[in-house]
């Protein structure tokens, strides 16, 4: 049995989606999957920390890609019961003055020395709720504003309730990963009210609770920061003047930002890497923002024949990833070696999958990320006569790409479509492959 820290956990981390490991379909792209390698890192680290996200029965869906290019989808469930564990636990909260019911279901992330961090997924999928108060958990940026906003109270409030409700009443820091999460800021502040005996909230309480947040914002790109009309934020939360009267909640007075509103409401801010610290203090002048390198857990995503390599020469890797500064001592056949093994891997799968023979001599390029039109995935074949005479002239390259657009992205889809007509039109100058179906395991 792993050693838990369910008695005295001093951070609860939220976010809006956290990818585990395939099988537990409650992620979409690069957000979740750093969400699960910080809750990785945390139990290795045996900081004491327990996360909450929300259960997405029908988050992610089999991709499957025409000659035409254009992505199709096939929806499935997954099977919960198989991955988590249902809590007995139960809370509810208001959603357009409905009584929306929830539960929790758990899962353990056990660190190198047995140390546990539980992750909890919120579920409003029950039969005491109405069908469409069912579905609010079901899909991961699934629908509109609506739908979206009323995500974010089951997230946040809902989220810090299910908390209190399993016995979590000792956190200290409540980590909001992005700013879908910061609805929990009114849950705390409705807290610091009914211990003071009053009924509304005070600016005093929106200090107190400050002290007790912390931010981290991802990307500079508008996509990624929601806000909702104030119209809608009264319908879906409820009127609360209290809440949206207070000094800087409501972004130019008029709408709901939730990035601003986890700004406004932590004591601590980061970015994710140095320029990006740099790119967020410029746009959310006035805010005191640091930055924290954007990393991965590297246990998790070393390939096997590195993995053994390291094993071999850096015995202490795993525990502490700043020893593998000494993999610059290894000798460099060794390290050849590593590297065509996991090529050689890489290649059988892309001649099994898409179908393309694939020369392991050759320069490799990879890209896999979400498909979607800011992360630029084609920018590569911006000038293709170009590229073709780079690869004759100066040495072959061969390419490989992964990743699946969000059904509702047309732009993703469309640019995965633009792939594949350069694919057609580089035929002969370049080896090109679509991976389908992009997943963790692929990834590492």
């Amino acid at each position: 049995m792993g050693r838990d820290n369910e008695d005295n956990p001093s951070v609860a981390y939220f976010s809006m989606e956290i990818g585990l490991e395939d099988g537990i379909n409650t992620y979409s792209g690069g957000l979740g999957v750093l969400a699960g390698d910080t809750i990785r890192s945390a139990a290795d680290f045996k900081v004491p920390m327990v996360a909450v996200t929300l259960l997405y029965r029908k988050g992610h869906f089999r991709q499957e890609i025409g000659d035409d290019g254009w992505q199709r989808e096939e929806a499935g469930d997954w099977p919960v019961e198989e991955h988590l564990e249902e809590m007995d636990a139960r809370t509810s909260v208001e959603v357009e003055g409905r009584q929306v019911h929830l539960r929790a279901w758990k899962r353990d992330v056990t660190g190198i020395d047995g140390f546990v961090v539980p992750v909890y997924f919120i579920d409003s999928d029950l039969p005491e709720n109405s069908e469409w108060d069912r579905t609010l958990t079901h899909h991961l940026y699934g629908g509109d504003d609506h739908y979206r906003l009323s995500q974010e109270v089951i997230l946040g409030i809902g989220g810090v309730r299910t908390l209190r409700e399993l016995g979590y009443d000792e956190i200290k820091s409540f980590h909001m990963n992005e700013g879908h999460a910061a609805l929990l800021t009114l849950e705390i502040l409705d807290e610091t009210a009914r211990v003071a005996g009053r009924r509304e909230i005070t600016e005093e309480d929106r200090k107190a609770v400050r002290d007790k947040c912390v931010f981290t914002t991802h990307t500079p790109v508008p996509a990624g920061h929601d806000k909702f009309p104030i119209d809608l934020a009264r319908k879906v939360i409820g009127g609360r003047d209290d809440f949206f009267d207070l000094e800087g909640i409501l972004y130019q007075g008029k709408t709901l930002n939730m990035t601003y509103l986890g700004l406004k409401m932590s004591r601590y801010i980061n970015g994710v890497a140095k320029k990006h610290g740099e790119i967020s203090r410029l746009i959310f002048a006035g805010y005191s923002i640091d930055a924290i390198t954007n990393g991965v857990h590297v246990g998790r995503w070393v390939s096997p024949p590195f993995a053994e390599l390291f094993d071999r020469h850096v015995p202490m890797w795993r525990r502490d990833n700043f020893s593998l500064r000494y993999a610059l001592s290894i000798p460099h056949e060794e390290v050849r070696s590593a590297h065509m093994e996991a090529k050689r891997r890489l290649l059988g799968y892309v001649r099994e999958e898409a179908g393309v023979d694939m020369d392991e001599e050759v320069l490799t390029i990879g890209f896999a990320r979400r498909a979607t039109p800011y992360k630029r995935g084609d920018l590569i074949f911006r000038d293709t006569d170009r590229l073709a005479r780079i690869s004759r002239e100066a040495g072959e390259v061969q390419l490989i790409f992964a990743g699946k657009a969000h059904p509702r992205d047309s732009g993703g889809k469309d640019l995965i479509r633009r792939i594949f007509q350069a694919k057609e039109a580089l035929q002969g100058d370049i080896k090109i492959a679509y991976l389908e179906d992009y997943s963790m395991t692929l990834g590492g």
